[in-house]
Parts: structure tokens; C-alpha cells; sequence
């Protein structure tokens, strides 16, 4: 059904969340992964970058061990991904590089929100949407350590 899926990964609960849900999707579906983090480009970033101090640079080997560590974990269940790692707001970027990569399934972590803070913040989900030609999942089901393996074995047996 998908061909190529494209997990958003930001390290957080609710990114590895969507990466296990994403993982199963691409073993039962034999799927190419693509696995992107994006370092928020922040206007404090910029404006210390600005004036001198290496502020990029850290978050950037933050981001970079983040990546690494999510590609292993997609490595550890038998899964090639593709890992990238961009500067930027994350909606754009996610967007931007599910067109490059010909992603028909993009799989994002959902952060809960109350109504008053959904009002003030955009929503990537809602941004990512809008602006690609393909399904979007919202990764939401938490499951435990051994439920996954288990999933991930069955997927592996049937994407056979």
C-alpha cells in the first residue's frame, strides 16, 4: 500500500511513538523509510548566532546523535532507513522533504494540546496537511516494549 514513508523523528515521547507506529507500517507494507529530524531555526538561535556565540552548532550534534539513534532503533527492528537532518521550521521542512523524497505516507508524533494553546501555536500536523499530496498519520497508539516486538515480528512474518 505505501511505498515510501517518511517518519518525522524529534527524540520526544511522542516522536518515538510515531516511529514504532511508522516501523510497523513500513515492515508489514516492505516500504522505503526515510527518517527526518529538524532543528528548529529559532529566532533566539538566530539572534545569538548573530552576535557571535556557537549556539548552532551544539543543537546541531544534539539533533545529529538524535538521528543516529533513531535510524539504529529502525536498523534493530530490520528496517534500511534514509536519515536527514535540516535546519528550519519543522512543517516547511517536513513538507519540503516529503515532496523531495516521494513520500506517500508521512507518520508525525501528535502532541496534545489544550484548546487555548492550540489557538496560539500552528500546527505542524495541520501545516503538513495542507501542504502535501499524501496521507498523513498521526502516531498516537503508546504500546509497551514487548506488545511492539511482538507487532514487529507478525509485520515481519507477513511482509514476507
Amino acid at each position: 500500500m505505501y511505498q515510501r514513508i517518511l517518519l518525522a523523528y524529534d527524540g520526544s515521547q511522542e516522536g518515538l511513538i510515531a516511529l514504532r507506529e511508522g516501523a510497523v507500517l513500513a515492515k508489514r507494507s516492505g516500504s522505503k523509510v526515510y527518517l527526518l529530524s529538524v532543528l528548529p531555526e529559532t529566532s533566539g538561535v538566530l539572534m545569538a548566532e548573530s552576535v557571535g556565540g556557537d549556539v548552532v552548532g551544539p543543537q546541531v550534534d544534539t539533533y545529529r546523535g538524535l538521528l543516529t539513534r533513531g535510524l539504529d532503533v529502525l536498523k534493530q527492528l530490520g528496517l534500511t532507513a534514509e536519515g536527514r537532518l535540516v535546519v528550519g521550521e519543522p512543517a516547511p521542512q517536513i513538507a519540503a522533504f516529503a515532496k523531495q523524497c516521494g513520500a506517500d505516507l508521512i507518520v508525525l508524533g501528535h502532541k496534545h494540546h489544550t484548546a487555548l494553546s492550540r489557538w496560539f501555536n500552528d500546527s505542524t500536523s495541520a501545516y503538513v496537511s495542507d501542504h502535501v499530496p499524501c496521507s498523513v498519520l498521526m502516531g498516537c497508539n503508546s504500546i509497551s516494549d514487548q506488545a511492539f516486538q511482538a507487532e514487529l515480528q507478525e509485520a515481519g512474518a507477513t511482509a514476507q
